[in-house]
């Protein structure tokens, strides 16, 4: 086999040989019989016109593409080299003896013939190492996946032209499906395309009847989502296939890889709805030149909260975080990212109202975004005292802060947990929900505006069922659901905080004086025990089969369904599409505060959460 140094050389040697057969065809193709090869003018304008090429096509670069891949831009290359070289070789000539014993006609023969014999050879090696290749991988189907792709759009053609020219790749479409239909019938790449999603069951009918059925269905990315993809899971379950999704154009056009790594469904693909894609001009003309404030900027949402504000290139970002290993990971991470962002890394719990204080007067920061929290319902119950020190005690320290030092905007992370609140940590969100909305409505928030955000479960984020059910399939279950008709709103991480930052720049800009819960639009909930299921599926096992579901009951304070929207408040549209207005009845300030000594006198335990409802009832 010729090494990868060795074949320009060749190419050109090719492409010399080429101009100086192209001229001699050309002049003979022109004069017929008439052509005398002892011709004293033939000589010397054949090595003019071979030199021309050969500098013009080491010029125009033509050795650094492959041959293995010619395609329509590497014609075109092909073109304007051609025309460039005869175009130079004209004044050439003319200097050398004035065009003496040449026919005019033979330059415009030359390009069509010079053309000709440069591009044929490279796209007839192209074809020929493509039909080696398919001979090849018909020679031996057992060891090529069969699969069938659902959807057509340009990352299927790359897949089908990827898989076709690779020898090593260990896929096969079979067939292809339509999302929407109207290519029912034709091909792609000679795969047949057949119709849409519902008539799915009946095709892979048809394919296993034929022999041809596919062991994994491959989905285009753009293509399927929400409802659709569980109506596929259920097919591929019934039918025992796997499913995954087509993997990014940079990964099927890598040179280095000759297999396909395909990508497993992600469980965001699974919220029965698409994901919410919010204006973030909005967010960008907020952060841009400010000093930004995180507190609990280690967790999932602060983190988060702190990779999309540094990249809207915030003055200065300082990240208040309790976790000293969380700070570290958000720091390191940070700094590589975003080299030249002014990053101030500050351990401190926001309990602690003294620290607080002091690193709010230190930095001045012109926001303050309060996702500092307790949030696990279990563990909440079984330390009452300390989810409701943090998630009261802490914001009301964070807000008093935000007021004494004058800091524009105060953004409070909240949870659908607060409505009609069973647990302590719902209850304690609401306490600072009330807290938060009675400054507001007390007029002595002074130059600072406040806004809280309420979603409901975060997939994947720390402490949540998600991650659980990755760590019990790992060990091969069972997954465990508390009750088999227990639900809940989820959103992704990135659509949380987006709505906090939508949010944020919908109150700073705001000049209303009324306290701001905003919600964003979440869908239908999901019922626990169909995620556990699908998420056995896309590990590529059968529910209740290779892996079982067990159910072990609704912990303390546990609910089997979550609101997003309390009765005794006002629903109310925003100017964004798919986020709504909370607006809370009228909180008594100083009753709050009142509530707030008890709770820091330290109460007996059993009377925390009575405490509490009491105060967010009053």
């Amino acid at each position: 086999m010729l090494s990868a140094f060795r074949k320009p050389y060749i190419a050109a040697l090719h492409d010399m040989l080429m101009a100086a057969g192209s001229f001699l065809l050309s002049l003979y193709l022109r004069l017929g019989s008439q052509f005398d090869i002892h011709d004293p003018f033939l000589q010397p304008a054949l090595m003019i016109f071979t030199g021309v090429c050969t500098g013009v096509f080491l010029m125009m670069g033509l050795y650094k593409g492959m041959w293995r891949y010619a395609s329509i831009p590497d014609l075109i290359a092909l073109t304007k080299a051609v025309t460039l070289a005869i175009l130079l070789f004209l004044p050439v000539m003319f200097l050398f003896n004035r065009l003496e014993g040449m026919p005019r006609s033979v330059v415009f023969i030359n390009w069509f013939v010079l053309l000709a014999m440069l591009g044929g050879p490279r796209f007839l090696y192209r074809m020929l190492k493509d039909r080696t290749l398919r001979i090849d991988m018909k020679s031996n189907p057992a060891r090529r996946i069969p699969v069938l792709v659902i959807g057509i759009n340009d990352f299927t053609e790359a897949f089908l032209r990827h898989t076709g020219q690779r020898k090593t790749s260990e896929y096969e479409v079979v067939a292809l499906v339509d999302v929407h239909g109207e290519q029912v019938g034709r091909q792609m790449h000679h795969i047949p395309i057949f119709g849409n999603i519902d008539t799915l069951g009946k095709m892979l009918e048809k394919l296993r009847r034929k022999g041809k059925s596919p062991q994994k269905i491959v989905i285009a990315p753009d293509s399927i989502e929400g409802n659709a993809l569980k109506q596929i899971l259920a097919l591929a379950e019934e039918h025992g296939l796997t499913v995954a999704r087509l993997p990014r154009v940079t990964e099927l056009y890598d040179p280095q890889q000759d297999s396909v790594p395909l990508r497993p469904i992600a469980i965001e693909d699974l919220l029965g709805r698409a994901q919410n894609t919010l204006d973030r001009s909005g967010p960008k003309t907020l952060i841009k030149g400010k000093t930004v404030l995180v507190t609990g900027g280690g967790g999932t949402i602060g983190g988060e909260l702190c990779r999309q504000i540094a990249g809207y290139s915030p003055a200065q970002l300082v990240v208040y975080e309790h976790s000293e290993h969380n700070l570290y990971c958000i720091d390191k991470e940070l700094r590589q990212s975003f080299s030249s962002l002014d990053l101030i890394p500050v351990i401190g719990d926001v309990r602690d109202k003294k620290r607080l204080e002091e690193t709010v007067e230190r930095t001045a920061p012109d926001i303050i975004f309060h996702a500092a929290a307790l949030k696990h319902v279990p563990l909440a119950e079984i330390n009452p005292l300390e989810t409701a020190t943090t998630n009261i005690i802490g914001t009301r320290n964070v807000a008093d802060a935000c007021i004494q030092h004058n800091v524009k905007l105060m953004v409070m992370i909240s949870t659908d947990k607060a409505v009609s609140p069973s647990s302590v940590m719902g209850a304690s969100k609401r306490a600072a929900e009330c807290y938060i909305q009675a400054l507001d409505q007390s007029r002595k928030a002074g130059k600072t505006k406040f806004a809280t955000v309420r979603f409901g479960n975060v997939l994947g984020s720390s402490g949540s069922v998600v991650p659980l059910f990755h760590q019990q399939l790992e060990q091969g279950g069972p997954l465990t659901v508390t009750h088999p008709d227990m639900k809940r709103y989820f959103m992704t991480v990135r659509e949380a905080v987006e709505l906090v930052l939508q949010a944020a720049h919908l109150r700073y800009d705001s000049e209303s004086v009324e306290s701001s819960i905003y919600v964003l639009d979440m869908g239908e909930p999901v019922y626990i025990r169909d995620m556990a299921e699908q998420m056995i599926r896309l590990a590529g096992l059968t529910p209740y089969k290779d892996i079982q579901i067990i159910y072990s009951g609704i912990r303390p304070g546990e609910k089997l369904e979550e609101t997003l929207f309390d009765p005794r408040e006002d629903q109310r549209n925003t100017p964004l599409t798919g986020v709504q207005l909370a607006v809370a009845r009228n909180q008594k300030l100083s009753s709050i505060q009142s509530y707030i000594k008890k709770l820091e006198k330290s109460p007996k335990e059993e009377k925390i959460m009575p405490l509490l409802l009491d105060m967010i009832n009053n």
